[in-house]
């Protein structure tokens, strides 16, 4: 990139504070990335679950949306680089900032990482 057009890439002053949100397709990949080193199942779930959720959030228009989305996924890397995903919880308050379908689709997600966690434990 020539040094002329950097200037219009990026900002001279911050415009926000706090970290940069990380483009979408840097994300996605560093969220994979990540992923390489849990355990093989949890892996294999997360890995189903991030694809499903960027692929249905692909087209969104809403720039509110896009921002909270794009926050929470760089937090959620952010917590899986530094290996806090083993002590990690839900707060209540953030339960109650979920919709009916979220927690429809957490308990989905809890049936779900607990049938692959029972069925590690009987192949062994």
């Amino acid at each position: 990139m020539r040094a002329s057009m950097a200037r219009y890439v990026r900002p001279r002053r911050p415009v926000r504070e706090g970290p940069a949100l990380l483009p979408p397709v840097y994300l996605y990949r560093r969220i994979l990335r990540a992923h390489r080193f849990l355990p093989a199942s949890q892996r294999f779930l997360g890995d189903m679950y991030v694809k499903e959720e960027f692929r249905a959030h692909r087209n969104i228009s809403d720039p509110l949306q896009i921002v909270g989305f794009l926050t929470s996924w760089q937090e959620y890397l952010t917590m899986i680089s530094d290996g806090q995903w083993k002590q990690h919880s839900l707060t209540r308050s953030q339960l109650d900032k979920m919709s009916p379908e979220q927690i429809v689709q957490l308990y989905e997600l809890m049936k779900e990482s607990k049938r692959v966690v029972d069925g590690e434990g009987e192949e062994e």
